[in-house]
């Protein structure tokens, strides 16, 4: 009975969705794929999967681009076949998105089998993600970043932080269940606001000792405990550059993988003009100064690699585009030309 009723479900939620929007269709069906660990599993045999290796992104270079391959259920069995191992792995898969037309992508770490082997058998290569995140198609980008977040998750939540027992996750990866406690763990993320502080006519820059050389960004800082962002951006200014913010303005957001999951909060910070002297505290950055717009817009212009003065100095950089700093950055340039 109960298995009726869920197939007449099923067939009334396919036919509100085929009334609502392609965006609506596709959340609700992947909310059906994390909520039904059968109709997961089924879907695991007609999806698409991203490959990682010890959290590596694998990409194909296919003559000056990078692309990110989707291997069919067919050639995920063929690959496991080659090691000798059964279809069982592909459990070990998380669901992080699907296309328009409902085919499901999973995610799947093969950390355990011969990087060489699928390397030369695929041919391409695992690819530290932070190059990957800036060498493949901008949409690649963010499902890159959100699958190989979701892959540490479940790396790191393998027991239950009460009981110490092991948790199990779901197909679709969506959680982790301590059956001994009965405690349930989702995946989260730490809020980080990312500021670009200005006087009006220049606006602040930073750096750390462990960036490439040149490269100068935006402040940023985790929220602490109980702070919202206005809080948290006022504070990690007066911290980091001895500065305090007179107003501020929300600009987008973006999730970023590193250090671990984050969801960085992008804002615009004016301080005084008359109050703008740096003061920076050393034990966060190596460097902090005031740039102009023309040397923003220069810097705007170059590759984001380091890249030397004829004295032997680095020019200044900037993060590249798909880095949320960036917007920020070319928000500044076109706030001051406009």
């Amino acid at each position: 009975m109960a298995a009726i009723s869920q197939a007449v479900y099923r067939r009334a939620s396919s036919l509100v969705c085929r009334l609502h929007s392609t965006y609506v269709q596709k959340m609700r069906y992947l909310n059906e794929l994390k909520e039904d660990d059968s109709l997961c599993r089924q879907a695991q045999t007609s999806g698409t999967f991203y490959l990682f290796h010890n959290l590596a992104p694998f990409l194909q270079n296919v003559g000056k681009k990078y692309l990110v391959p989707q291997l069919s259920a067919a050639e995920m069995k063929r690959i496991l076949e080659k090691f000798k191992e059964t279809e069982q792995w592909i459990e070990k898969s998380v669901l992080i998105g699907c296309s328009d037309e409902h085919v499901p992508h999973f995610a799947l770490d093969l950390g355990a089998l011969e990087k060489s082997v699928i390397e030369s058998e695929l041919k391409g290569s695992f690819t530290d993600l932070r190059k990957a995140l800036f060498v493949v198609d901008g949409k690649d980008s963010p499902l890159l970043a959100s699958a190989q977040s979701l892959l540490r998750w479940h790396d790191s939540h393998q027991y239950c932080s009460k009981t110490g027992q092991p948790t199990q996750k779901n197909v679709a990866g969506s959680k982790r269940v301590c059956h001994a406690s009965g405690i349930i763990y989702y995946p989260q993320m730490s809020p980080v606001v990312i500021t670009l502080v200005s006087d009006g006519s220049r606006c602040l820059l930073a750096r750390q000792p462990s960036f490439p050389q040149g490269m100068y960004t935006a402040l940023s800082g985790f929220c602490d405990m109980g702070e919202n962002v206005e809080e948290t951006v006022r504070r990690e200014v007066a911290e980091e550059v001895g500065l305090e913010v007179e107003s501020l303005q929300y600009s987008a957001s973006q999730h970023w993988p590193f250090p671990s999951s984050c969801l960085m909060i992008a804002c615009h910070a004016l301080v005084r003009a008359q109050q703008a002297e740096i003061s920076m505290n050393s034990l966060e950055l190596e460097e902090a100064r005031w740039f102009g717009l023309e040397e923003i817009v220069e810097g705007l212009k170059r590759e984001p690699r380091p890249s030397k003065r004829d004295d032997g100095s680095f020019l200044p950089w900037f993060p590249p585009k798909q880095a949320i700093a960036h917007q920020l950055i070319c928000e500044w340039v076109k706030q001051r030309t406009s």
